[in-house]
């Protein structure tokens, strides 16, 4: 992929976390993910690409833009694989929360798992226990081995779990394993890339959530030089439907990196949206709007991080 193209596309991820920026708080989150939407797919367009949509909000008859199918980008440039989450965390948002974040990962044609919506078991870790962990384990063991790669022993080590009540055993297991455990609400994406970055807190992430965000999750670790494994665990009839009808097997079997971001070239972009461990928040100021993003790719592990001060009154998705 071209090299400008890691640069064009946190344009996008910024232009959507602008927009549900001024939804923070006020408790409508269908409001806050039609801003992001609609802004993420206005700039799409300014993006020299031939994209196709292969995660996003949902089918054609679901979603009225960014749907699986749809076609993305000027049409110039090289024909790419999209992956959207415009808000990942949109109860975050909502709820003036932590954490959430705008994401988008590009990847040459067939180079993205078109994963479809339905859950996925997931185990995420950083490049330190990379190749040391396994979902096949029992999760004690895998505590144990992040513990080791990272020198320290289980108590200090850090568990992302989402906050289900399928999770209970899971919890109750790492507390007797005598592990910290972070509970999230919403918006496992930032929590799996957070095992993978310094300073986050976060060492492992394990748990059941959504299949699309953790396609999104893997091409940041696998930029990262970390470890995300996975399995579709289709909760229902529909769900295994939604696996068929997406060319895939419910057989069980494990997803590697290697399985859902085939290639050896990916880009992934995010910005926050609110606060968190990893990225800081839109600011609104007298001065203009400011943003965090990181955008990395991972033909060169190359990883960087964009503070950018906007005027979004002289902006419009046309050009920046």
């Amino acid at each position: 992929m071209e090299r400008e193209l890691t640069l064009e596309v946190v344009r996008v991820t910024e232009w959507a976390a602008m927009a549900a920026a001024r939804w923070m708080g006020r408790g409508d989150n269908v409001a806050a993910d039609r801003a992001a939407v609609d802004a993420m797919r206005a700039m799409l367009d300014t993006v020299d690409m031939a994209g196709t949509v292969v995660i996003g909000e949902g089918e054609r008859d679901e979603a009225p833009m960014l749907y699986r199918g749809e076609k993305v980008g000027s049409g110039r440039g090289r024909a790419v694989d999209v992956a959207v989450d415009p808000i990942d965390g949109t109860d975050l948002v909502a709820r003036g929360l932590p954490n959430a974040l705008s994401i988008l990962a590009v990847a040459p044609r067939g180079g993205l798992l078109r994963a479809p919506d339905v859950y996925m078991e997931k185990l995420a870790a950083g490049p330190a226990a990379a190749g040391r962990v396994h979902l096949d384990r029992p999760v004690e063991d895998n505590l144990a081995a992040v513990a080791d790669a990272l020198g320290k022993p289980v108590g200090e080590v850090t568990v992302a779990v989402l906050e289900r009540p399928r999770h209970a055993d899971l919890v109750s297991r790492l507390r007797k394993a005598g592990a910290r455990i972070r509970l999230i609400s919403d918006g496992d994406v930032a929590a799996a890339v957070a095992t993978a970055q310094a300073g986050t807190g976060i060492d492992l992430l394990v748990g059941t959530g959504g299949a699309p965000e953790g396609v999104l999750a893997a091409v940041a670790l696998a930029c990262l030089g970390g470890d995300f494994q996975a399995r579709l665990r289709p909760a229902d009839e529909a769900q295994r439907t939604r696996v068929t009808e997406a060319g895939l097997a419910h057989d069980g079997r494990l997803l590697a990196i290697a399985d859902l971001v085939p290639g050896d070239d990916a880009i992934f972009a995010a910005t926050g949206i609110t606060g968190g461990d990893w990225l800081r928040g839109v600011r609104f100021s007298g001065e203009g709007t400011y943003t965090h993003s990181v955008v990395m790719r991972r033909r060169t592990g190359t990883v960087r991080y964009v503070e950018a001060l906007h005027h979004p009154e002289r902006k419009r998705p046309q050009g920046s």
